[in-house]
Formats: structure tokens, C-alpha cells, sequence
């Protein structure tokens, strides 16, 4: 093993348990919401993607922060996947889904992660902030029901972001705002003033002190009156596993036979699309989250992710992708290489066999707190600031992108984000001085319009415009001699110009359009 990896344990361990203590409700949640299979299964198969996002593709991925498991984008297509085809077909679309990723990694697919703009990312970063805090907000009032790990606007309830927030005001629970509050003032002085008095301090991240002090704080109120504890439905919910062995029971596999089924190949395409995506989006995300600004190689974390996505389908777990929230957490916390990655997958494969009663009792309030400042770290008033400094070229792309998301889901924000950012660019493509525009008068009033190197069809607009200007009786002079080429839009547009320009006694001449120039 590479010896950076023991260089920073010291930072990495205490940041993959973090990871697992964000992870953990997460995993649950999305297979909650995904309704992969009932009861005991849904949640186990959730918890065998998040162990397989950690230790598979933790190990076989280039990002050295990024952290990897179920996530919520898929849970729509896994919820109509299953309930079209059934559990065990799915799973085969997973595997299927994952070897589609592995040769889309060997036909460098993941170039598509180079082309999303920055604002497009930042407001991506930001809007899962924000998202994360309204969220957490029902969670933290002790109103949990909508699951942890459904991020979309409409949710599975029936109510949506908006509307869960007030229902949580009209049903709150004493007791968990007290743990979720104080949890929260902790969490802030600790990574404030305590962790950097170093030590014992710094090692100790302050997500393992308030989850501590969740499940104490809820143990002394229930001995003060059980009445004032939180009920049980406000805790994490871990499926009963007492050995690895009764772990195997939980395992499903994939139904083989219906490889014939086409519906089958529908889902497996559907799965590394959106999966693939969702991934290339975090890569950009993370890398510039990364303090080191590392770059994580994008075919190769394909490569990683269609590999997880094959185990996990093989033994009955939900897709998996790269997520921002396990990754930002990461960041966070201080994690350098993926050794945190990797020791949170370890930590859910232990945890859920050794420990799922002690597990059982912390309450999802003390883990509001925590997704509550990962959430405010993501979405501070100075990325805003900072955005707002850049122009409306940024600026727009940016705030459409956050509402967006917002206002929808990760994929359909990021698309419309991204169209706006298209807008942008062909605006200032459209603008930029492709055609160069001289006007002579020697005699009779010339027009000299010069082609630059690179011209495309994107330039049309501006020749049109140039041409608009020749005048009748005046003379016009078209230069492509510079241009590398000569598209045939351009082309085309010339020659339609010239071949009605006798008509207002207007002389055309051409220069530099060899055949071998127009493509």
C-alpha cells in the first residue's frame, strides 16, 4: 500500500467515521425510498450498496476523497424498475448496468465530466446544501415522515420540501429539538474553538461527540419520563443481523433467466446513464471541493463505479453511484485519501452485525445536526457572494441551477442549468470577433469582411448581420483566406447572399474559399 495512505490515517480514520455516521441513515433511507424489496431486504440491500460503494469501489476508484453508495437519484427508476419487472430481474439490470459502465470507461466516456460548466457545479454543490438543510429541518423538529434520503422536491408522502417544513412546525417533539439543538451548538463550538486546541480534540471528529451526546441526551430524558424520550420511530432503524452468517440469509441474487427480457436491458441501459452522470457530476463537484484540487481520472472512476454496480447487483444491493453528501462530509472532515472511503464501507459491513442495537439508538435529531452544517458549509452566503462578483454569465447560470434543483431533482436541475450555461456561451460565441467588419471608401463604399482562423456555424448570425449592412450599388468583399475552414453554413450563406446580391446592383467578390477549404 502506498505509504501516504499510513501517513494519514491519523486524518483519515476519524473522517471515515464520519462518512459511515452520515452514510448509515442514508443507506436506509434511500432503500426506503427506492422500495427495492419489503422490509429487512430493502434495508439490507441498501446497506449492501453503501458497503460495496466503500470497499469496492473505494479501492478500485482514482478519487482520493470521494465516497461512494446508494443514491437518491436512482431511487425513482429503482422504485418503477422493481414494481415493472420485479426484484431479482433488477438486480440482473444492475449487473448489466455495471458492465455498461466498465465499457464505457474503456471507450473514455468520462470526457462528458470535462464539459459541465463551472457555474453549473457550484450551483450544484450549493443547491444540495440547501436541500440538506430543509431536509434536515423536519428531522431536527422530530416530524420524520419522510425518510432520510429522498432529496426530491415532491415527495413519497404526498407533501413536498416546503410543505413537510410546516407540517414538522404543527408536530414537533420537545425532545428532539433539545437533542438537535444542542447537538448543533457542539458541533459548531467544537469545530470552532475545541478542535483546534488539538490532541485528544483534534482527533476526536465532532460528529462521534454529538452522536454521543444524542443518545445520552435522549437516554436522560427518558429517565427523567419516559414520555420525554424520543420515540422510536425517531431513531435509526437497523435491520436485526447477529452474525455474518445470518447476513448471507438477506442476500438475494439475480434472476439469470430473464436476460432474454427486454425490459430488463431497458432498466440496465437507464441505470448506467443516470448512474454514470450522476457520477461525472460528483467527480467535478468533489475535485473542487478537494483542498489538494486533485484530479480524479473520470474513465477510470466509471470503470470503478460499473464494478461496484456488478458486485452489488450480484448479492442483492441498489445501484450505486458517487455522492456529494458522503463526499463533501468526507472533505470536511478532514479526509485525505480514500483509505476514509474505504474504512466507512469496512465500519457498515461491522457496525450492522455487531452493533445494530447500539446503532439503534441514536436518535436521527443529533444526525440532523450533522447533515445540517454539511449542508451550511456547501451553501455559505460567501459562494453566493462570490458568484454574484463574476457577471451574469456565472451568476444566472448559477442561481437557475440552484432553483432548479431545488425545485426538482439532481438531474433535471443540472439540465436545465446547463442550458441556460449554453445560452450563455453561443451568446458570447455570437459576439466574439469571428468576423471582422472594414469599411473602405475609395469611390464607392466597400465592405470588407475578414474570416477569422476558426469559424463555425455558431458565426452565421454575425455574417448575416454584416451583410444586412451592404447597401445597394456598394461593393462587398468576403476574405476566408486566414480561416483554418470553412463550414458549409457559412459557405451556403454567401453563396445565397451572392446569388440575389445583382438584384441591388451589389458586387460580390470571394477570397480564400478553395474547395479544399469549405467542409
Amino acid at each position: 500500500m502506498n505509504s501516504e495512505y499510513f501517513k494519514n490515517l491519523k486524518a483519515d480514520l476519524p473522517a471515515g467515521l464520519v462518512v459511515f455516521l452520515v452514510a448509515l441513515p442514508l443507506c436506509l433511507g434511500i432503500a426506503s425510498a427506492s422500495g427495492a424489496s419489503p422490509d429487512t431486504f430493502s434495508l439490507v440491500a441498501g446497506l449492501i450498496a453503501g458497503i460495496v460503494g466503500g470497499i469496492v469501489v473505494g479501492l478500485a476508484s482514482g478519487s482520493q476523497v470521494g465516497a461512494s453508495g446508494p443514491a437518491a437519484g436512482l431511487a425513482v427508476i429503482v422504485f418503477t424498475s422493481v414494481n415493472n419487472i420485479g426484484f431479482q430481474p433488477f438486480l440482473l439490470a444492475v449487473v448489466i448496468g455495471g458492465l455498461l459502465q466498465i465499457l464505457m470507461g474503456f471507450l473514455k466516456a468520462g470526457m462528458i465530466a470535462y464539459y459541465f460548466p463551472n457555474s453549473v457545479i457550484r450551483g450544484m454543490l450549493a443547491s444540495i446544501g440547501i436541500i440538506l438543510i430543509l431536509k434536515q429541518i423536519p428531522h431536527a423538529l422530530g416530524y420524520d415522515h419522510d425518510q432520510e434520503g429522498d432529496f426530491s422536491f415532491f415527495q413519497s408522502d404526498g407533501e413536498n420540501t416546503f410543505s413537510e417544513i410546516w407540517q414538522a412546525f404543527d408536530y414537533f417533539s420537545i425532545s428532539a429539538i433539545i437533542i438537535s439543538m444542542s447537538c448543533l451548538v457542539v458541533l459548531i463550538l467544537w469545530d470552532k474553538f475545541l478542535s483546534s486546541k488539538g490532541g485528544i480534540m483534534k482527533m476526536l471528529p465532532g460528529a462521534l461527540v454529538v452522536v454521543i451526546l444524542g443518545a445520552g441526551l435522549n437516554k436522560f430524558l427518558g429517565s427523567l419520563d419516559p414520555s420525554l424520550a424520543v420515540s422510536a420511530e425517531h431513531l435509526v432503524s437497523i435491520p436485526k443481523i447477529n452474525s455474518f452468517a445470518q447476513m448471507s440469509e438477506f442476500l438475494t441474487f439475480p434472476d439469470w433467466s430473464a436476460i432474454v427480457n427486454l425490459d430488463v436491458w431497458v432498466t440496465a441501459v437507464t441505470i448506467a446513464i443516470v448512474a454514470s452522470l450522476e457520477t461525472l457530476l460528483c467527480v467535478e463537484a468533489t475535485d473542487k471541493l478537494d483542498p489538494h484540487k486533485r484530479i480524479t481520472p473520470a474513465n477510470r472512476e466509471l470503470k470503478a463505479q460499473g464494478l461496484g454496480n456488478m458486485i452489488s447487483g450480484l448479492i442483492g444491493g441498489l445501484p450505486v453511484t458517487q455522492v456529494i453528501v458522503r463526499s463533501s462530509a468526507n472533505i470536511d472532515s478532514g479526509g485525505q485519501t480514500k483509505v476514509s472511503t474505504v474504512f466507512h464501507g469496512i465500519l457498515l459491513l461491522v457496525s450492522v452485525v455487531f452493533i445494530p442495537g447500539l446503532l439503534s439508538q441514536i436518535p436521527l435529531a443529533a444526525l440532523a445536526a450533522i447533515l445540517l452544517v454539511v449542508g451550511y458549509k456547501l451553501a455559505k452566503i460567501s459562494v453566493f457572494r462570490d458568484m454574484l462578483s463574476k457577471g451574469k454569465e456565472q451568476y444566472i447560470p448559477f442561481l437557475v441551477t440552484v432553483f432548479a434543483i431545488i425545485m426538482s431533482d439532481l438531474l433535471i436541475g443540472i439540465g436545465i442549468g446547463l442550458l441556460v450555461a449554453i445560452f450563455f456561451i453561443l451568446q458570447r460565441n455570437l459576439e466574439t470577433d469571428h468576423i471582422k467588419i472594414k469599411e473602405e471608401d475609395d469611390g464607392k463604399h466597400i465592405h470588407r469582411i475578414l474570416l477569422s482562423e476558426e469559424v463555425s456555424f455558431l458565426n452565421k448570425g454575425a455574417l448575416l448581420d454584416a451583410l444586412e449592412h451592404v447597401k445597394h450599388d456598394e461593393e462587398v468583399i468576403i476574405d476566408g483566406t486566414k480561416a483554418v475552414s470553412i463550414p458549409y453554413d457559412i459557405f451556403d450563406l454567401i453563396k445565397e447572399f451572392e446569388s440575389t446580391a445583382h438584384e441591388r446592383n451589389i458586387s460580390v467578390f470571394m477570397k480564400g474559399f478553395s474547395e479544399d477549404k469549405v467542409k
